[in-house]
């Protein structure tokens, strides 16, 4: 299983990551809101570096070993990867934003531009990770601060880090067991507690602590979701035939100029 190896010591702040991670993913530019520049994640910036005062730190999904959103998500539309990525079909997301609810990071976010709006999020570059590429951040970085590689050598790379330079990391690689483990994982200087909003993650995967609520309400969790559905089909086929019909007139108005 792959994942990336994220050392804050070594981050500049030059965000080669983010402009990479957006040319990779043809995201649009951002418009400027203000619930995006609390860490400057959206539906069109997959990663971004926040500014601390100890330093930077690059933030993204973490593609969790047994990811919450993926255990909530009624219709599949997340799926964890054997490559370690946790990947997101917008044909399939219905807007529900349940996985929003239960990422423990707060990663996901909604697209409230689009039409039929959905969820977004990294996708560590699955496609370009199948071909044996890089992810787009990785292979952007210039100074090394964030590598991609197996996840099992990575969390070796991390240990022999620390050991070698105890005096400049804190003796903790985050992301090695919280929630049953991430892909993406962090050395540092100083503490990232903030990247979970101040909680302490136990290492219990996430799935098994949300079941019990899940399996609560699972007439109410199927209902909704079948309702969900159907109304995002209606939406999608409506705006279709908004858009045949807008061909089709064009195409009359074609045929009537050539005559």
């Amino acid at each position: 299983m792959k994942g990336i190896l994220t050392d804050i010591t070594k981050c500049i702040g030059c965000r080669e990551c983010v402009i990479a991670c957006k040319k990779v993913n043809s995201l649009d530019q951002e418009y400027p809101r203000r619930w995006v520049l609390e860490d400057g994640l959206s539906a069109r910036n997959w990663t971004s570096v926040l500014e601390k005062s100890e330093g930077f730190v690059r933030k993204q999904c973490r593609h969790c070993l047994k990811p919450a959103c993926v255990s909530v998500c009624p219709v599949a539309a997340l799926q964890k990867q054997p490559t370690g990525a946790v990947t997101y079909d917008k044909d399939r997301c219905m807007g529900c934003r349940y996985c929003m609810m239960a990422c423990p990071f707060g990663i996901p976010r909604y697209d409230w531009k689009s039409r039929v709006p959905t969820v977004t999020k990294c996708i560590l570059c699955h496609s370009r990770v199948e071909k044996g590429e890089l992810p787009g951040c990785t292979s952007a970085c210039p100074t090394g601060a964030t590598i991609f590689g197996e996840r099992d050598e990575l969390l070796k790379e991390a240990r022999d880090r620390i050991a070698a330079k105890p005096n400049l990391y804190i003796n903790k690689i985050w992301g090695e067991s919280e929630v049953g483990g991430t892909s993406v994982i962090y050395l540092s200087s100083f503490d990232l507690s903030f990247l979970t909003y101040g909680q302490n993650l136990s290492n219990d995967p996430m799935p098994e602590l949300t079941a019990p609520a899940m399996e609560a309400v699972p007439f109410a969790f199927l209902g909704m979701g079948v309702f969900m559905t159907g109304l995002h089909w209606i939406i999608k086929r409506r705006i279709k035939s908004e858009e045949d019909a807008k061909k089709n007139a064009d195409n009359k108005s074609q045929e009537g100029d050539n005559r």
